[in-house]
């Protein structure tokens, strides 16, 4: 049987003897392996692979030689020649002596700046994967740090579920200890460092630019983020409300906990501006979650740029969207990260 095997967020191929439960590895490099598939007659398999350096593509192994053939080629020449960043893996104490895994990028030559990088889910994990903002932020000289905050997988039942019921509160001071953590960098400059997500990550940058006293953030991206757990509920889709379930509980059940991880209520404290960009097509973070976020801001007087994509959904995924959410976003940060 051919498995994926999480080692620490690299995701090597194995295979593994279902009588025995022996395994063994058949592509360990560092990396992301997915959807390995037998041929009929067994001698060879194919897999997906991806990692810091390469975008994904598709593989073949004969067997049982291990010889690899490249099948598809996402690589150009023009990419190619560009020299990428492998991350570092590293960790942090956050605000009750958890231990935070994090991915970090270190720029050749520092321009002063910091991104960090909440992913989605909240139960996914960044790992070894292809992340071709990580690489061209870190091309402009900006240090970029991915957490593993709680909640997120790989690390153990008891590391996955520590945000069960807790949703905006022990995982936004895993952020907050993230800023922190860049904060003893001697080549970041402390007053710019941004924090910017999707999803989770983009429910996270809300929270944190709205539930931090010490204003560690100069500012904020959030993409199809949510600020108000109680109406999202309500207005995303079924299998979203059941998913939500799992981590919070039934609202009519759980209400005080929905309110408490919903930061809408905390826009007066938000300090530093904030870019919202939003697909109203989105059923899983309805569009009305940004609306309602926006609405608070307008109200408190705060700075903010808002962008919908009327044909998106719940991600970006049009080249001529991605190329404006990717301008605006570069913007964004060099206006506020990197003053003249």
């Amino acid at each position: 049987m051919l498995v994926v095997e999480n080692n620490g967020g690299s995701f090597e191929l194995m295979m593994l003897e279902t009588e025995s439960g022996s395994r063994s590895a058949l592509r360990s490099e560092k990396g992301i392996h997915s959807n390995p598939n037998w041929a009929k007659d067994e001698s060879f398999i194919t897999f997906e692979f991806e990692g810091p350096t390469l975008p994904p593509d598709v593989y073949r192994m004969e067997l049982p030689s291990k010889q690899i053939t490249q099948l598809t080629f996402s690589n150009p020449p023009a990419l190619q020649r560009n020299k990428f960043i492998v991350p570092e893996v590293v960790s942090y104490k956050s605000y009750d002596g958890l231990e935070i895994p994090a991915f970090l990028y270190r720029p050749e030559k520092s321009n002063g700046a910091a991104i960090l990088y909440p992913h989605g889910g909240p139960k996914d994990q960044y790992g070894f994967g292809w992340d071709e903002l990580a690489q061209y932020y870190a091309a402009k000289g900006y240090t970029y740090l991915a957490p593993n905050y709680r909640g997120s997988t790989g690390y153990g039942q008891e590391f996955e579920r520590a945000n069960y019921n807790d949703w905006g509160v022990g995982d936004t001071q895993d952020c907050l200890h993230g800023a922190k953590y860049l904060r003893t960098f001697k080549d970041i400059k402390p007053d710019r460092i941004a924090i910017t997500g999707g999803s989770y990550g983009g429910y996270m940058t809300i929270c944190s630019l709205s539930r931090d006293p010490e204003y560690l953030f100069a500012c904020g991206i959030t993409k199809y983020g949510d600020s108000n757990l109680v109406s999202s509920w309500a207005q995303c889709e079924k299998r979203l409300r059941v998913y939500t379930e799992i981590f919070l509980g039934h609202p009519t059940e759980n209400l005080q906990t929905y309110l408490k991880g919903s930061p809408i209520t905390e826009a007066k404290n938000v300090q530093k501006p904030v870019l919202i960009l939003h697909g109203l097509l989105d059923s899983i973070v309805p569009p009305e979650a940004s609306e309602e976020w926006v609405e608070a801001l307008r109200h408190e007087g705060k700075t903010f740029e808002y962008k919908t994509y009327g044909d998106e959904p719940h991600g970006f995924l049009r080249r001529e969207n991605l190329l404006d959410v990717y301008e605006r976003m570069e913007r964004f940060l060099d206006w506020y990260l990197l003053p003249s």
